[in-house]
């Protein structure tokens, strides 16, 4: 489906217009140095099994589970319905770099906002690896280094991702580069690299970035830094040291990533990643609320401690329940991580499973009590990640009772939904 009228005009002029003039779109090749990052990749496995959710705990037939992934991923991508496709394919117009049609340029569009942004693109991609497709992942990240990727500046090797109206203003959101670098490694290991499309080099550049930014420019530029302390070892909410230098959110902690990369890398650095980010994800839903019941706030200080005015779990918090979801999958959650999911799944539980809000003060309050098909989607997910409690098939039930998303929230209803698919039926897994 390509983008056409006025639309077109308005998001491919707004988005272009932050890509660099005569932008290559390609990446610099990385040397080993003395920044802990390789020049290539170690192969990653994963030791245990994964937990199939629908099989396990809904008796779903293989055949049954591939369908609704595939049903989903079809119509959140390729259908024909203008009311239901997040995916538009062959965005050439006025980028050199995706002109020739042989190797077009593909974008993830949010409705709602009107806008491009990292986070659904790197969640499109992590979702096209896994479901094996590997065109439109190929179309994504072609788009992604062709007009999203800074080529000169402070923030050379950053990507910028539009967030909100005022197009024209960087946004480096961690949460999408995060999930470009974990993508690319899993293509890299399920596909292998090319010289089209150097998975590998280019999932180590950016890596390379996130943690040496500053190494790399002689410190801190114009207010650019790394997009993980060096001293706490946990992703900054941005890596703009003035605006978000101490603080972070829950649902960037991506702890599963983090073990992926320090076995792909070898590098130390990404041990210390996870450790630091279980002790926030358990420390900051501990300090957010009294009751304990397991919400965390959508800002936090590296200490756990809620920011002023951010105080309340909210859509964007939802995002924690996938990363807690994941790190169960892949066996890499700490000991503490059952009990707050757990305890998670308890509070949404005890708030009525089919009629539980969309957004709550951290001690539980409601602020907006109207039902949200997207966290009853990532509570199904967290499921996985508590193994012993006894309503956990409730609430993957009603993932499966729920449909594919329509209308202009399904960029994020339908990204949330779709990765709860996979995690739900074992299929998010390391390549």
């Amino acid at each position: 489906m390509t983008l056409g009228g006025a639309l077109r005009s308005l998001l491919l002029g707004a988005a272009l217009a932050s890509a660099a003039s005569g932008c290559s779109g390609s990446l610099e090749s990385l040397g080993s140095g003395n920044t802990g990052t390789p020049s290539s990749l170690q192969p990653v496995t994963h030791s245990g099994g994964y937990y199939n959710a629908f099989e396990s705990l809904l008796g779903k037939q293989d055949s049954e589970v591939q369908a609704r992934l595939e049903a989903a991923f079809q119509q959140l991508f390729h259908s024909t319905d203008d009311t239901e496709y997040i995916f538009f394919e062959h965005q050439a117009e006025g980028n050199p770099a995706c002109m020739n049609p042989g190797a077009p340029c593909s974008l993830i569009y949010d409705f709602l906002h009107r806008d491009v942004r990292t986070e659904g693109i790197g969640l499109a991609m992590l979702i096209a690896v896994e479901l094996d497709h590997q065109q439109e992942f190929d179309e994504l990240w072609r788009y992604s280094k062709a007009v999203l990727l800074e080529t000169e500046g402070p923030a050379k090797g950053y990507f910028n991702s539009h967030c909100g109206e005022d197009v024209a203003a960087p946004c480096f959101d961690v949460y999408g580069m995060q999930h470009f670098v974990l993508a690319l490694m899993l293509a890299n290991g399920r596909w292998r690299s090319s010289a089209d499309m150097p998975y590998e080099s280019d999932a180590l550049t950016l890596l390379d970035a996130l943690k040496n930014k500053e190494l790399e420019n002689g410190g801190v530029v114009k207010g650019i830094g790394n997009a993980f302390s060096s001293k706490d070892f946990l992703v900054r909410e941005e890596p703009s040291l003035a605006d978000a230098g101490f603080s972070t959110r829950s649902s960037l902690q991506m702890p599963a990533a983090y073990w992926y990369w320090a076995q792909a890398t070898g590098d130390p650095f990404w041990n210390s990643a996870a450790q630091a980010s279980h002790a926030f994800l358990l420390n900051a839903a501990a300090k957010a609320a009294d009751p304990p019941t397991g919400l965390a706030p959508m800002r936090s200080y590296f200490d756990g401690t809620p920011v002023e005015g951010s105080d309340g779990y909210t859509e964007q918090g939802y995002r924690t329940q996938l990363n807690l979801a994941l790190d169960a999958l892949w066996g890499s959650a700490s000991a503490d991580q059952a009990a707050l999911a757990t305890r998670l799944l308890k509070f949404f539980y005890d708030q009525g499973i089919t009629t539980y809000g969309r957004s709550f003060q951290t001690d539980g309050t409601p602020i907006e009590t109207k039902p949200a098909q997207a966290l009853a989607a990532v509570n199904g997910a967290l499921a996985v990640a508590a193994p012993a409690y006894e309503h956990r098939a409730e609430f993957v039930q009603a993932v499966w009772d729920q449909t594919t998303p329509t209308g202009d929230n399904r960029y994020y209803v339908g990204l949330m939904y779709l990765t709860s698919l996979l995690i739900l039926s074992g299929q998010l897994q390391v390549y």
